[in-house]
């Protein structure tokens, strides 16, 4: 029996035994990954497509996705959804800038049946004008209310700022999007991005190689044959811009600028410096602004992920009256990190928290899945979070020094406040 009055050894972290999912040629140019350890009767898998933002004219991406289950010739929308609830199914979807995705989680017995339903109704969608109008409908109404918001004003601005060179990855849709949405240009993108587009292909549950052979032949006619290339060199509009909001009480904030992401040799060393910024709950931005002056509840920096870039975010809402003087703070702390060393003890305190939260992110089956695609997406390999800790162990505070003088410049950034 245990003696509770003593403390455990602590043992440092050095390497994470992850366990990869197994790799299916579906194409020369699309895998599907299988993860089979699953210790229950749950199952999910996720059908990404070439049909993200950048692919399409406003909207278009969007109204494709939501409208995927929306109806074939022999079903309605309300038949196919009745199939997937009777079997217990959870479908989510939904499209970034640059791809899309529909994911069903479900039990392991019922996902045969559950996978031919959604298969049916993506490569059969007829796009139904009644379904249209309501989709559009019920989508230009969310429209107005979110944009009532300020933080919404913001997010629309920043990225407007963040991706100047480049229009199609900073789409910001205006009232008439909502109105001139045609069947026809559903149709052509459907036929162009899913019909031909699926580009890669997850299953995650306790299933033999056999089922997974016979998975993989259901999803042959959708396979991508190519994939046009993303833009690797965006641009982003340094400065600042304060837009006035009648009657708003809130100010939102947004800081940031173009990056990189993890194919870049300085990315793992610029994550610990974002996490003594901004990316966890004691963090220098959240004990200055919140705990400090008590100018918002919540703000916090994150690195954020593209293709072949990446961008770098620090976010707030804070009360009207304290918009300027949260900005100075802001570029406070980022100065602080340029010219003063992080001290020791700050150091050890990240390294934990990161090296608690990997082994967090690492639990499961289900987790260790999302972890590996996060690698995959960059032609890395499970091996890239081993790299990741050995970096954790090796950074200095001359190096957090250095890598703020390059990439925390005020004047660099690209600033946005609403309010």
């Amino acid at each position: 029996m245990p003696n509770r009055t003593i403390q455990p050894e602590l043992v440092a972290i050095d390497a994470i035994d992850f366990v990869a999912p197994k790799k299916y040629d579906l194409s020369p140019t699309v895998p599907l990954y299988h993860m089979k350890e699953v210790q229950n009767e749950t199952a999910r898998f996720d059908l990404y497509f070439d049909g993200g933002n950048c692919r399409g004219d406003k909207g278009i991406p969007g109204f494709t996705n939501g409208l995927l289950l929306s109806g074939t010739p022999t079903k309605t929308s309300v038949q196919i959804q009745e199939e997937i609830n009777s079997l217990g199914g959870f479908l989510e979807s939904g499209v970034s800038v640059e791809n899309s995705a529909v994911s069903m989680y479900c039990l392991r017995e019922y996902m045969p049946n559950i996978l031919e339903t959604v298969l049916d109704a993506i490569t059969h969608v007829n796009f139904d004008e009644t379904e249209i109008k309501e989709l559009t409908a019920d989508r230009k109404q969310r429209w107005r209310i979110d944009l009532e918001k300020v933080s919404t004003k913001a997010q629309q601005e920043f990225r407007a700022k963040l991706f100047s060179s480049n229009e199609r990855y900073a789409v910001t849709l205006t009232e008439e999007d909502f109105d001139n949405v045609q069947q026809k240009d559903l149709k052509e993108f459907h036929a162009k991005y899913y019909l031909k587009g699926l580009t890669k292909v997850v299953i995650v549950g306790n299933f033999e190689e056999d089922a997974i052979l016979e998975f993989a032949k259901s999803f042959e006619p959708l396979l991508a044959s190519s994939i046009d290339g993303f833009d690797a060199n965006v641009l982003h509009e340094s400065g600042s811009q304060i837009i006035e909001k009648e009657g708003a009480l809130q100010t939102a904030i947004r800081a940031g600028r173009m990056l990189f992401n993890k194919n870049h040799p300085d990315y793992l060393d610029f994550m610990f410096l974002n996490t003594i910024l901004g990316d966890y709950f004691g963090s220098r931005l959240m004990a200055n602004i919140r705990e400090d002056k008590g100018y918002t509840y919540g703000i916090g920096s994150m690195m954020a992920e593209l293709d072949g870039t990446g961008y770098f975010l620090i976010a707030t809402e804070v009360g009207k009256e304290f918009r300027d003087e949260t900005l100075k703070e802001i570029q406070f702390e980022l100065t602080r990190l340029q010219t003063e060393l992080v001290p020791e003890d700050e150091m050890q305190l990240v390294r934990n928290y990161m090296l608690g939260q990997l082994l967090k992110s690492a639990d499961g089956a289900y987790a260790m899945t999302d972890l590996f695609l996060n690698a995959e997406l960059h032609g890395k390999s499970l091996e890239f979070y081993n790299e990741a800790i050995r970096a954790l162990h090796a950074i200095t505070p001359e190096r957090i020094k250095e890598l703020a003088q390059k990439y925390l410049k005020w004047e660099d950034m690209a600033i946005v406040a609403v309010g």
